[in-house]
C-alpha cells in the first residue's frame, strides 16, 4: 500500500496523488510531499524510488531489512534506517521483535518505507492530517515528528519493565518460583535488544543534531538535539534496569541457595538425631521378646526400659546440645 500526503501553502492537503506526479511535485520547492510505503514488494517499490533519483545502493538497502540504524548523506537527499522494537507482554513475560523503518529525506519531500503499520508513523500521519503545522514547517520538521514519536514509544515499555522488576523483587522474598526465573531472563533479553537498538540510533541523532546536511535546516537541529537527549536518557535508564535485573537474578539465586541450605540443615539434623538410635537398634537387634543365645538379661524388662530411655533421651539431649552451640 502507498499513501501520499501533499501540502502546498494556500491549497488543501492532497492524499490522492499517483506515482506519476511525484517527479513534478518534488520540483516545486514550495510544497511538501510525504510518500509512505507499507509492505510494498520490491517490483512495485523499486521503479517509484528510482523516479526520485536515489542512489541504487540506497534503494537496495531500503528494500532489504538487514540493517542497523544508520544515516547516509547523498548530497541532495539523506537515507536513514531506524529500528523499532515491537513487544507484547503476556503472563508476565515480554516477547519482542525488531522492525525496520527506512526514510529518504529530501529538500521538500520525505519517503518512509516499512513492512507493516508502525505506531510512530501512524501518529505522525494522523497529526499532519489534524494539524497542518506539523507538515508546513518542512520535510525535515516532519522527520523530527516521526523520530520523536518513535523514541517516545519506548517510555511505556520502560515503565512496564520497572514495574515488573519491583513485583519480581517482592515475589522473590515471598516465594521464589521457576516462573520468576523465566521472567527475569525475558527481561534481560528485551533490555539487551533495546540496548542494541538505542546505541546506533543515538549516533544517528547525534549526526542529525550536529552535522551540516544540505536538506536539514540549521534552525531545526535543536529539535534533533532534543531527541538525542531523550535517547541518552533512555540508554541510561536501560543500563539502570539491566543492573536491577542482574541484582534480581543474584537475589533469586541467593534466596534459593539459602532455602536449600535451610532444607539441608533440617535434613542433616534429622539424620543426626536418628544416627545413634539406628546404631543402638542395629547393634542389639531389638530382640526383647525372645532371648537369643541364652542372653536372657539383655531381653529383660529392665533392659527394655533402659534402651527406650536412651532412644528417647538421646535425641533430646543432642537437640539441647545443638541449641547451646547455636546450630539450630
Amino acid at each position: 500500500m502507498i499513501r501520499t500526503l501533499y501540502y502546498k501553502p494556500g491549497k488543501p492537503v492532497r492524499t490522492d496523488i499517483s506515482p506519476a506526479e511525484f517527479p513534478k511535485l518534488i520540483r516545486d520547492r514550495t510544497g511538501v510531499l510525504w510518500v509512505d510505503f507499507i509492505g510494498e514488494s520490491e517490483e512495485q517499490a523499486e521503479p517509484i524510488l528510482r523516479s526520485f533519483g536515489f542512489h541504487p545502493l540506497a534503494i537496495d538497502d531500503a528494500l532489504q531489512e538487514t540493517h542497523t540504524a544508520k544515516i547516509d548523506d547523498w548530497g541532495d537527499h539523506l537515507y536513514m534506517v531506524f529500528n523499532i522494537l515491537n513487544y507484547k507482554h503476556e503472563h508476565g513475560v515480554f516477547e519482542s521483535e525488531i522492525d525496520e523503518l527506512d526514510i529518504f529525506l529530501g529538500q521538500n519531500y520525505i519517503i518512509t518505507f516499512h513492512d507493516q503499520l508502525l505506531t510512530a508513523v501512524e501518529d505522525a500521519w494522523v497529526a499532519c492530517q489534524r494539524d497542518l503545522r506539523h507538515i508546513q514547517d518542512g520535510a525535515d520538521h516532519l522527520l523530527y515528528r516521526i523520530v520523536d514519536s518513535l523514541v517516545m514509544s519506548y517510555m511505556p515499555l520502560v515503565e512496564q519493565i520497572d514495574t515488573q522488576i519491583d513485583q519480581i523483587e517482592d515475589q522473590i522474598f515471598d516465594r521464589p518460583r521457576r516462573e520468576i526465573l523465566e521472567q527475569i531472563f525475558a527481561l534481560k533479553r528485551i533490555l539487551l535488544t533495546m540496548r542494541r537498538i538505542l546505541l546506533p540510533q543515538r549516533e544517528v541523532l547525534n549526526k542529525l543534531a550536529r552535522d551540516d546536511y544540505r536538506v536539514i535546516d540549521p534552525k531545526d537541529r535543536v529539535f534533533f538535539r532534543d531527541i538525542y537527549d531523550h535517547l541518552v536518557r533512555l540508554h541510561d535508564l536501560n543500563e539502570s534496569l539491566r543492573d536491577l535485573v542482574s541484582g534480581a537474578m543474584d537475589t533469586y539465586l541467593s534466596v534459593t541457595n539459602n532455602r536449600m541450605n535451610e532444607i539441608m540443615k533440617v535434613l542433616t539434623i534429622i539424620t543426626t538425631f536418628f544416627m545413634p538410635i539406628t546404631f543402638i537398634t542395629g547393634f542389639f537387634g531389638m530382640n526383647f521378646f525372645e532371648p537369643v543365645a541364652h542372653l536372657v538379661g539383655w531381653t529383660s524388662q529392665q533392659a527394655f526400659i533402659a534402651t527406650m530411655s536412651i532412644l528417647v533421651g538421646l535425641p533430646i539431649g543432642m537437640y539441647i546440645w545443638m541449641r547451646g552451640r547455636t546450630w539450630v
